[in-house]
């Protein structure tokens, strides 16, 4: 699934592989109600809370507001480790391994 459209109508959730960060903040700029850098230079997913979820893999809700600028970020991240998924099937739509 290529096309923001499409995802809108469905539950989505987003995480960073920290390992492959690259810290450039690009995700930030876009969408800084779900991203923030942290003192070690690299992104994080916040929650509702705004809490950093800073476990590997940890995930957090992608708001329809947010739906396209998360997108985006996930488009240009120069790193490739930003994925956004389903939350029914865990099947990643945008990011590295998107089908």
């Amino acid at each position: 699934m290529s096309d923001v459209s499409e995802a809108g109508a469905e539950e989505l959730e987003v995480w960073i592989d920290q390992d492959l960060c690259t810290g450039d903040g690009i995700c930030v700029q876009y969408a800084p109600e779900v991203f923030e850098l942290d003192i070690d230079g690299l992104a994080y997913v916040k929650g509702h809370d705004d809490e950093l979820r800073q476990a590997p893999g940890a995930t957090a809700p992608v708001p329809l507001t947010m739906l396209t600028d998360v997108v985006d970020s996930a488009k240009e991240c120069p790193g490739d480790c930003i994925h956004v998924r389903r939350v029914a099937d865990r099947v990643e739509v945008f990011g590295p391994d998107a089908g």
